[in-house]
């Protein structure tokens, strides 16, 4: 019901712009969230976005550099990076709660998750 795309390999200061559209049962303006995974670390939230008013909520690693931001005719969200990092190589995944809209930071609280997408910034 998740689909992510846009990963890629990049250098340190490039851009790129993940996607996820929803489909299904999952709809927005539900709260939607990029999760990423480092090999050998837990996954961490990078951004999430909720309401109708796409209040949104960053990670200090990525605040300035990444948006969240999402197309409610499209039932999409992106993630626009910028200024990339070697750290921030990982694998990233869009995940949404369908059943309940407020915001979370918790990977337990997400019950719908896409198949991941790799972002690698070389230095």
């Amino acid at each position: 019901q998740l689909q992510a795309s846009g990963g890629g390999l990049v250098q340190a200061g490039d851009s790129l712009r993940l996607s996820c559209a929803a489909s299904g049962r999952v709809s927005l303006p539900t709260t939607m969230a990029w999760f990423r995974q480092a090999p050998g670390k837990e996954r961490e939230c990078v951004a999430t976005i909720r309401g109708t008013a796409g209040i949104s909520y960053y990670t200090d690693s990525v605040k300035g550099r990444f948006t969240i931001s999402k197309d409610n005719a499209k039932n999409t969200v992106y993630l626009q990076m910028n200024s990339l990092k070697p750290e921030d190589t990982a694998v990233y995944y869009c995940a949404a709660r369908r059943y309940d809209s407020s915001w979370s930071a918790y990977v337990r609280d997400y019950d719908v998750w896409g198949q991941g997408t790799q972002v690698t910034v070389s230095s």
